[in-house]
């Protein structure tokens, strides 16, 4: 019996289900409500992050990496909202692309090339766990993808030769910034949205609902 519990569970957690690649209107729409107000947060965090980095940069080279969290939530919510594979990049991606819109002060294309980026880092964590958990410590490790890979662009485009030590001291400090700021707010966001019945047509509103 207890094998063949473990074998089913290995099989749920393993196999994706069908119905993850179809998207509904309301998904589309949801998603698409989502990415727009994230782009808004990022464009405001264009402007608010400068205070806090200037802080920040004579502290230790490579710390700023600690404000990367806000521009990476958008992927996060997404994923743990629509629960649908490509909802991560769409909903970061699209969050880029408002903020480019705006005159984002990193210019249009890099700032949606950093958007898809982000968003394929935390869509493959999601990946990773077939579309089927959806738990805090997953959105966790979603968040901190995110910055994995979006800090490793950035590290090209924006760091090119900077030494080792300044590379390790904000690989891990945007990594820890993901986790938090995206993964760890993006998860209580997400079920605070929920609660309210605004995401009741999502399984992700109704798992909530059912608990409360």
């Amino acid at each position: 019996m207890s094998t063949s519990t473990s074998s089913s569970a290995s099989t749920n957690t393993g196999r994706m289900r069908p119905e993850i690649w179809r998207w509904r209107i309301v998904d589309i729409v949801v998603a698409s409500v989502l990415g727009v107000a994230c782009g808004v947060l990022f464009l405001l965090w264009n402007v608010g992050y400068l205070g806090p980095k200037a802080l920040l940069d004579p502290l230790l080279p490579g710390v700023q990496g600690l404000l990367d969290g806000p521009w990476l939530i958008a992927g996060v919510l997404g994923g743990l909202i629509i629960r649908k594979a490509g909802a991560a990049i769409y909903v970061e991606t699209l969050a880029a692309v408002v903020s480019a819109l705006a005159g984002a002060q990193w210019g249009g294309f890099l700032t949606i090339e950093a958007g898809l980026v982000q968003g394929l880092g935390a869509e493959l964590i999601f990946l990773l766990f077939a579309y089927r958990v959806w738990s805090l410590p997953v959105a966790m490790l979603a968040g901190a993808g995110a910055a994995l890979l979006g800090g490793i662009n950035n590290m090209i485009l924006w760091f090119a030769g900077a030494d080792a030590a300044f590379t390790v001291v904000y690989l891990v400090c945007t990594v820890i910034s993901g986790a938090v700021l995206a993964g760890l707010l993006g998860w209580l966001l997400a079920r605070g949205l929920a609660a309210t019945g605004a995401l009741d047509r999502f399984g992700s509103g109704r798992e909530v609902r059912k608990r409360v």
